[in-house]
């Protein structure tokens, strides 16, 4: 507990700094999903406190995030469709899976699965986020240009025949289940059925045009309408937001772009007395547990989504714990996984109580903490308390920002989030396998199952055949090639081969030698990039012997050109021995050779290497 305190004045500024960050993120985040702004900001509150109180990741922060967002958007629109469009009556379903999404992930870390997210393949991690990007964007559009289908009554009206059926269909039901439903007298259907209101029916259709918009399929056909319906008002508010994020960050960085461009452009917007759409409104004072998660708990109604929350689960798990890495990288210290998960478990479990939707480990925000000076968990809920304060204070302020705002953040969150060092490597990645005719590369080809898959189908299947493949993919390669399995250790672990028995004592000081003893691949990338911290300091000299490496893949690749930058910096000699062909094809596609290893520094044999480092002390 004293530790907490150790560092109180740079955490109180990277919590207060990162809590402000947050702010117009967690709001965006809220509408995305369909549970309006509150979500969003519940969400953010609970789960960055009790993810930092409880996290294994001093210098995190969590909250909602676009992958979790994006999973939860559909999962949401699913569950009010199921329950006739009504929020109200579907929120305590859509919270018991948020509810168990969290209780999941803290199965997840006390089964110490957390070391095993290390597994997911670089293609299947960058399609996946590439699609997230694609489809925050694509969502966006219509919100963008002022367009919102069940206000368009023109198009609310092709629903209504569709609607009443439904209707219709419900009162059956609904008389099946009392026991009151009988073939020869349907004298209390046509009772109910003459009581059905005008209003009724409308909203029933407007649910249906709603639905029939939603995703990016929806988004597409309904481009046209929007185009017809376009608010230049709206779009100007957007197109503001977008031009103030990106320019202020040429500016400044002291001050973050997304939080001045939503001062600013509401500030305009309420200065102007512009006839603008505001988002929903967010009810003040302190954030209320809806209890009905307990009261209206039943395992029939769970039954449908355990697979959903698994997945939000899993999702959660991987965004979070790759955030973690960040942080591990910028602070110099080392995580631990399944308390984080622990951690960000009860932190979404408590969350969905209060009403917000789920998130996990925040990049953006858990690098603001870390520059702004924190180091604790202290951080993490100091940035919570922010947001609540803020809730507290400014909650009716905040009831009056634009919807066209958020929509223009969630644009640029949307074009962010994307993974563009996958995307420029598609030409250069090998064409290593064979379809017919065609010659493709394996790399790609998972990269964009998974993007087309998650953009127009599942993203939740998209992830799964994603992995199928890459999994299948890799054994077929690993079995061409007879490797053995991968082996790369630490130093204390590392016995002289035979060819360095005579090595002179005078350089073991001075150089390191590390040897590869099988493929660089997914599986093995996270104890590689451990190199850097083996090294002595009295080393000048790196010696990498990959006479055994018969295969690297793109997570090999880009891990090795990684641990290549942070020895460079140091300042340290690279030296390869015994490159095999295809390790070095890759490595030439990405220019790893020559930007990094000259030629000169690729050698046949330890004799030539040797030999070398005689001649250059």
């Amino acid at each position: 507990m004293k530790k907490l305190f150790l560092n109180i004045k740079g955490d109180a500024f990277g919590g207060i700094t990162a809590g402000i960050v947050a702010l117009p993120l967690a709001l965006a985040f809220g509408v995305s999903s369909g549970l309006g702004p509150s979500a969003g900001l519940y969400g953010a509150i609970f789960l960055s406190f009790f993810a930092a109180l409880f996290g294994g990741t001093n210098t995190q922060i969590s909250g909602p995030t676009a992958p979790m967002t994006a999973v939860s958007m559909v999962v949401i629109a699913g569950i009010i469709a199921a329950n006739d469009g009504d929020v109200e009556k579907a929120l305590p379903a859509i919270l018991i899976v948020f509810f168990l999404t969290g209780l999941i992930q803290v199965g997840l870390g006390f089964l110490g699965l957390g070391v095993y997210i290390k597994y997911i393949p670089y293609p299947v991690v960058s399609g996946f986020m590439t699609a997230i990007g694609v489809i925050i964007l694509i969502t966006q559009f219509l919100p963008a240009l002022g367009y919102y289908p069940k206000e368009d009554l023109l198009y609310v009206e092709q629903f209504k025949p569709q609607a009443e059926e439904i209707i219709l269909k419900n009162i059956l039901k609904e008389e099946a289940g009392e026991g009151i439903l009988v073939l020869e007298d349907f004298k209390t259907t046509i009772d109910r059925a003459n009581k059905i209101s005008e209003e009724d029916v409308l909203k029933e259709s407007k649910t249906l045009a709603s639905n029939e918009a939603s995703g990016v399929l929806g988004a597409i056909k309904s481009l046209p309408r929007a185009l017809q319906n376009f608010k230049w008002l709206e779009f100007i508010l957007a197109l503001m937001t977008i031009i103030i994020i990106y320019g202020f960050k040429r500016v400044t960085t002291a001050f973050p772009s997304t939080l001045v461009a939503l001062i600013v452009v509401t500030g305009v917007a309420i200065g102007f007395e512009l006839d603008y759409r505001p988002i929903e409104e967010i009810p003040g004072g302190l954030p209320l547990p809806n209890l009905e998660i307990f009261t209206g708990f039943s395992v029939a109604n769970i039954t449908p989504y355990i697979f959903t929350a698994i997945t939000l689960a899993l999702l959660g798990a991987i965004d979070s714990l790759l955030t973690s890495v960040v942080a591990d990288n910028m602070t110099k210290t080392k995580h631990k996984p399944n308390k984080e998960l622990i951690g960000q478990g009860i932190g979404n479990s408590i969350a969905a109580i209060f009403g917000g939707i789920p998130g996990a480990g925040a990049t953006i925000r858990t690098v603001v903490n870390i520059n702004s000076g924190g180091k604790t968990k202290l951080s993490g809920m100091i940035a919570g308390i922010m947001l609540l304060l803020i809730l507290l204070v400014l909650g009716p302020i905040a009831s009056k920002i634009p919807a066209a705002v958020l929509a223009g953040i969630l644009v640029t969150v949307g074009i962010g989030v994307m993974d563009y060092k996958g995307l420029k490597a598609i030409p250069s990645l090998p064409k290593d396998i064979k379809l017919g005719p065609f010659k493709l590369s394996s790399e790609v080809l998972i990269m964009m199952v998974v993007l087309l898959l998650s953009t127009f189908w599942n993203l939740v299947y998209a992830v799964g055949i994603g992995l199928i493949i890459a999994s299948l993919m890799f054994m077929k390669k690993i079995g061409d090639l007879t490797a053995t399995r991968s082996d790369v250790k630490a130093l204390k672990h590392e016995k002289a081969w035979a060819d360095e028995a005579d090595f002179p004592e005078q350089l073991k000081e001075e150089v390191f030698i590390k040897h590869i003893k099988g493929p660089l691949f997914f599986g093995s990338t996270s104890d590689f990039q451990l190199l850097a911290k083996q090294i002595p300091t009295t080393a000048k000299t790196v010696v990498i012997r990959t006479g055994r490496m018969q295969y690297i893949d793109q997570s090999g690749l880009y891990a090795l050109e990684d641990v290549l930058v942070d020895l460079k910096k140091q300042g340290m000699n690279i030296l390869f021995v015994g490159l095999l062909s295809q390790p070095k094809y890759m490595m030439e596609r990405i220019d790893i050779i020559p930007d990094l290893i000259p030629k000169e520094h690729i050698f046949n044999t330890f004799k030539d290497c040797l030999a070398w480092i005689k001649e250059n002390p």
